[in-house]
């Protein structure tokens, strides 16, 4: 019932037919310099329209750069246009379709419990040669003014010698009520949920919620940055897609993770690649993947990952509450991770939700803030931690979900200042800049041990 809360809180299948005939073929621009500050934000929805007047997706969730991707628009407009911006530190409008005449597409379908639009006619071809690596949003826009988004991720050949940014495709779509139905809730709540989702239909709300709300300022700051990036999207976490890696950057919603995902980062760390999880409750569900969909029930087939194997002994802690709210506590601002930030307490920046030292986690696993708070009325903590290891890899885990949405500041809500903002962003700076070096564990001073935890803890 937890999960059902906090979708609520995050809104405030194919069909097996044989796909239409492709339609022709739209090229893409070359890429754009970055935006200029007059430009920047001519990403934004600025009206969403009625329910179903605009909405679409794409028939792959990741291409490679000059490979085409469909997609697939219902309008009840005359005509709508399809534009490419490539998000990061300058949004930048890379691309943009004729008009194309616009069409209302068939119901969705259930197909044994799963909605699906795998039947929509394709309205058009994108080819994205030009294109750079990265986090792209097409808009798209009814002659009407209705807009909707619809993400692509236009993924790197090669990460080798990157900082690597994954999108969390899998969470996202666990979350999406298109059609009425979630891993979380259908028409009547619960019951009826789906246990399977899949990417054959659009997102819901804006078609990016999730994007926007955990991952968007982070890749800002990431580019921004300077160090060499890399870009996939969870079903990217392949065998090989990881090799010679600095590291790897999980947002700050990443909870559903299938066992060949959890492979291959812990493969990855093993071998020195650095990471971060710049969220909370990550590897949480233990997910199967199906083609174009996400598989679990929640009750039968989908455990939760701690049963078996816990979370902490990746991330360095596990998920204990929901939902959060407190002050974020720096305790350890000696950490280079810390370097050159002000302040160390910081309002609001606990929460939704929040991990803490647990079963599980690394016996060397350094807390570098500790945050106690009441949840629901009990007493609880939450941890920002790191541990090094055995092959030099520096882990980090902010241990809550606000760390993202504190990079926005005042912007943020929940009594976030602008002080957490320039917090997050020169702490999350000084992370990407060191790991982009190569494992950080072989870069670091002898740790004292008065500020880590020897032996594993209950939650």
């Amino acid at each position: 019932m937890r999960k059902i809360l906090l979708a609520l809180v995050l809104l405030v299948a194919s069909c097996g037919e044989p796909p239409p005939a492709a339609p022709p073929l739209t090229r893409a621009a070359p890429a754009a310099e970055p935006a200029r500050p007059d430009v920047q934000e001519s990403w934004r929805i600025t009206r969403h329209g009625a329910e179903h007047e605009i909405e679409g997706y794409a028939d792959r969730v990741s291409v490679l750069p000059g490979e085409r991707f469909g997609l697939r628009v219902s309008t009840t407009a005359p005509r709508f246009t399809a534009s490419a911006f490539r998000m990061g530190a300058n949004p930048a409008k890379v691309w943009q379709s004729e008009r194309v005449k616009g069409t209302r597409q068939a119901p969705m379908r259930l197909v044994r419990g799963t909605v699906s639009a795998a039947h929509w006619t394709p309205s058009l071809t994108v080819d994205t040669t030009g294109w750079a690596e990265g986090a792209y949003l097409i808009r798209l826009d009814a002659s009407t003014g209705a807009q909707r988004y619809v993400p692509i991720t236009v993924r790197s050949a090669s990460t080798a010698g990157r900082v690597v940014i994954v999108n969390a495709v899998t969470t996202w779509q666990a979350y999406n009520l298109w059609g009425g139905r979630s891993l979380y809730k259908g028409p009547s709540g619960y019951a009826d949920r789906s246990r399977a989702v899949s990417f054959d239909r659009p997102y819901d709300g804006t078609g990016a919620r999730l994007f926007l709300d955990f991952e968007k300022e982070a890749l800002a700051v990431a580019e921004a940055s300077g160090v060499p990036l890399a870009y996939l999207t969870s079903l990217d976490l392949e065998p090989g897609t990881l090799d010679g890696a600095r590291a790897v950057v999980s947002l700050g919603h990443d909870e559903y993770w299938s066992p060949a995902m959890r492979q291959v980062v812990t493969r990855a760390r093993d071998r020195g690649t650095n990471l971060a999880f710049l969220g909370a409750n990550a590897v949480y569900w233990r997910i199967a993947v199906d083609g174009r969909k996400v598989v679990c029930d929640k009750e039968d087939d989908c455990p939760l990952w701690r049963a078996s194997k816990p979370e902490s002994a990746l991330v360095g802690q596990m998920y204990d509450c929901f939902p959060a709210q407190g002050v974020y506590r720096v305790t350890r601002p000696g950490h280079w991770i810390f370097a050159g930030t002000k302040g160390r307490s910081f309002p609001g920046m606990v929460g939704v939700e929040t991990d803490r030292v647990s079963r599980g986690s690394p016996r060397d696993v350094q807390v570098l803030a500790e945050s106690p708070f009441s949840c629901g009325g009990r007493a609880s903590v939450t941890h920002s931690t790191y541990y090094t290891a055995p092959s030099g890899a520096g882990v980090f885990a902010s241990g809550t979900m606000r760390w993202v949405c504190a990079l926005r500041g005042s912007r943020c809500g929940h009594g976030v200042t602008g002080a957490a903002a320039a917090f997050t962003r020169r702490a999350t700076t000084n992370l990407l800049t060191r790991f982009a070096a190569g494992p950080a564990g072989k870069r670091e001073a002898p740790r004292t041990g008065s500020a880590r935890f020897r032996g594993q803890r209950g939650l």
